[in-house]
This record gives C-alpha cells, structure tokens and sequence, in this order.
C-alpha cells in the first residue's frame, strides 16, 4: 500500500500546491494525519511551505492568519515511483525500434486527443488575448501546475512546472513536439518552445506571439 508521505506528494505533484486541509480533503484522511507527515518532509527537503504557492493559483487563503501552502522540491518529486514511466519508455522503444520513428511521433500524437479536444472545447470562442491564461489554467487543472505572464516580446509565456512525462520526453522528444502543436491548433496561432524539463530546463516555456491585430 502507498504509504501517506508518497500520497502526499503525488498529490501535490499532480494537482499542484495545497495547504493541508486541502490535502486531508484530496486524501480522504483527517487533517491531524496529513499535519504528522508534512513537518518531516519539510524538513527532509521534499517539500517548501509558505503563505502562496510559488506557482500556480494563490487562491486557497481565508480568513485570519493564513494557511501555509505545501509544493514538492526536485528531491521530493525524485522519490516517487518510476516504474510506470519506465514501462511508457520501454513500450516506446518498441515502436521506434519495430515499427519505426513514425509510429512513435503517431503515438506522441494519439495520447494528446482527449486534451485536444477539452482544450478546443474550452476555447472556442475566447478573445485571443485571454486564450493563454485559460490554456494555464487547463494544464493546472491537469497536473502540469502551469502559469501565463507578458513575455518580453509581444504576445505571452506559458510555463509548466510539472512535468508527468519529462523522463520519456529526455529520450523522445516527440513527446514535447506533439503537445507544442497541440497547443497551436487550440490556440490558432503558432507558437514557440523556448525550455523545456526534459533538456535541464527549470520549467517548460512556451511563446505565444500575440497576434490580436490579425484577429478576425
């Protein structure tokens, strides 16, 4: 059986950053039971606690002294089990190795439908300029603990913090390819990868031009 500490940090690695009543109510464990474990792994470096999540949503304050908000470190997130991705892996150097490069870019493709099509659903008909902070909110809401902001240039950056596949995506990088166009084809614009996880990058960075002018 899992144990609370890896439930813990799956949870805050595939819904993002909560405080522990949060987490109690994720969990279905009381909130004593969470609290037991959250010191320790504070304090083994697994996890960081303070008043606002470092990325993502900064919603979950009330009222009075407010509720400190856990996020997993690179050392927690390296404790969780890989067998799972070792086996999506394996399955993919199979493709590669049996069936050829195409299969696998088919593959990389295939596994991005169903989002294709939520995405495309919760976009249609959205103003362009608002397009990116929903797309942010979307892969939160997935796992992927995302974040949109002004880029330097014109138009916006959307960055994941989280990455389920960043391991499979080191080897195959069609992984990282299939969602950049699934990213513009919800959006209707092209966009740029400009960092990603799996290359040694902190977060997974994505442009998006602004193209508001050529907006019909």
């Amino acid at each position: 059986m899992e144990r609370v500490s890896e439930r813990i940090t799956r949870s805050l690695v595939d819904v993002g950053p909560a405080t522990a009543a949060v987490l109690a109510e994720r969990l279905g464990i009381t909130p004593g039971a969470v609290r037991r474990h959250l010191d320790p792994m504070v304090e083994a470096g697994w996890l960081v606690a303070g008043e606002n999540a470092p990325y993502g949503p900064r919603s979950q304050r009330g009222r009075g002294r407010p509720a400190r908000i856990y996020s997993v470190t690179d050392l927690g997130r390296d404790r969780l089990p890989k067998a799972y991705e070792a086996l999506s892996v394996e399955l993919m150097r199979y493709l590669r190795d049996r069936v050829g490069g195409t299969a696998v870019k088919d593959f990389a493709k295939a596994r991005l439908q169903p989002q294709y099509e939520r995405f495309s659903q919760a976009l249609a008909g959205k103003d362009a300029a608002v397009k990116p902070y929903i797309l942010a909110e979307l892969l939160s809401k997935d796992g992927f603990a995302a974040t949109a902001e002004a880029s330097s240039l014109p138009g916006t950056q959307v960055c994941q913090h989280h990455c389920p596949v960043a391991h499979a995506a080191t080897e195959f990088p069609e992984l990282c390819d299939a969602e950049a166009e699934m990213f513009s084809q919800v959006l209707g614009t092209h966009v740029q990868r400009l960092a990603t996880i799996s290359h040694g990058d902190a977060v997974c960075t994505t442009y998006l031009p602004d193209n508001s002018r050529s907006a019909s």
